[in-house]
């Protein structure tokens, strides 16, 4: 009888130790940053003796703390700063109606199509030529798409470097797949990618531009003119919220360019191994489930401009929107496409 009872005492501590290592095995491996190899190290109980040498510790280093506390200072107050600028972004204001239920907006430009008809479900000053910023990269964007051989190699020269403001410091004599610099085209919109693509397919920027034109004509974009393929300002271009409609919608029916506008963010290797998360600049992708692509600009000239795409079962929209202020602009946006979508 102690025999048995002896033998089921031994088993049953067995089973515990047993558990309590697999669990600690189990902790080791289940969460880990990715490429990070062996156990995760577990964060230990803190015991009043701790708590007594952290608090000698910081005596210590306050000398040291005082020193950095200005570059801390600053450090904290820019975070601030961009968490309140963000949170003002992401609380909507209450939209105004017009007398038919169409939400009211501050833009310049705006229009509401029918991304599969063709429809137009609302326009204001639809067809009046304004400066269309880096909306004009989904034309650049369509015809390296329509253009094919994505996995092509490219390799940059320094012409397609010499631009600013925003860039992907791509470097010359670097070597990318088109799709790659297509896909960081489409989602952080840096205009050295964009002249790189466009010298790879016709030659150089002027000849590329000429292809923008002919291609804007075969869509019907028929009141726009292009110079460059990355929509910072120069003489002669311009485009129309009408325009950029047709255009987007062109882009819209395009499988490769619609699987990229909808990506949040974009992990870039760069020729040298170095790899970078682009965060895509439209912040609709984030705020509101319906929005499905496609691309953001911004100049002094042409303000805030948004081709913003969104999708429910049995519709597809898209909404142009141009000369906004940066407050409003998401906003105005993400109302009417919901507006679009459910009217």
């Amino acid at each position: 009888m102690w025999r048995k009872r002896t033998l089921l005492l031994w088993a049953l501590l067995s089973a515990f130790a047993l558990s309590a290592w697999s669990q600690d095995a189990a902790d080791s491996e289940a969460v880990r940053p990715s490429g990070v190899s062996g156990p995760v190290r577990k964060a230990k109980a803190v015991t009043a003796r701790d708590r007594d040498t952290d608090n000698a510790d910081a005596e210590s280093k306050s000398a040291r703390e005082t020193k950095s506390s200005k570059s801390s200072h600053a450090s904290s107050h820019r975070k601030r700063a961009k968490a309140k600028q963000d949170t003002q972004d992401t609380i909507p204001a209450p939209t105004e109606f017009t007398p038919e239920g169409i939400p009211k907006t501050t833009a310049a430009s705006v229009i509401v199509v029918d991304a599969n008809s063709g429809k137009i479900l609302y326009e204001k000053n639809a067809d009046q030529t304004r400066p269309a910023a880096s909306t004009q990269k989904l034309l650049t964007a369509l015809i390296v798409a329509e253009s094919g051989f994505l996995d092509r190699p490219v390799t940059v020269q320094p012409t397609d470097t010499m631009v600013d403001p925003v860039k992907l410091n791509i470097k010359a004599g670097d070597t990318y797949q088109r799709i790659d610099l297509l896909r960081a085209l489409l989602v952080k919109s840096p205009n050295d990618v964009a002249r790189c693509l466009a010298r790879d397919n016709a030659g150089s920027v002027e000849a590329f531009a000429e292809v923008m034109n002919r291609r804007a004509q075969q869509l019907g974009a028929v009141h726009s003119h292009f110079v460059n393929p990355n929509g910072l300002p120069m003489p002669g271009q311009y485009s129309s919220a009408r325009d950029l409609s047709l255009i987007a919608r062109a882009a819209y029916a395009n499988q490769t360019i619609r699987s990229i506008v909808c990506l949040p963010q974009l992990v870039f290797r760069y020729a040298n191994g170095r790899t970078r998360e682009l965060e895509n600049t439209n912040k609709l992708l984030r705020r509101v489930p319906y929005c499905n692509g496609m691309k953001t600009g911004y100049t002094d000239a042409a303000g805030k401009c948004l081709i913003a795409s969104g999708t429910r079962p049995g519709r597809d929209v898209i909404v142009v929107v141009l000369g906004d202020s940066s407050s409003r602009v998401w906003r105005d946006a993400s109302a009417l496409l919901s507006w679009g979508l459910l009217m």
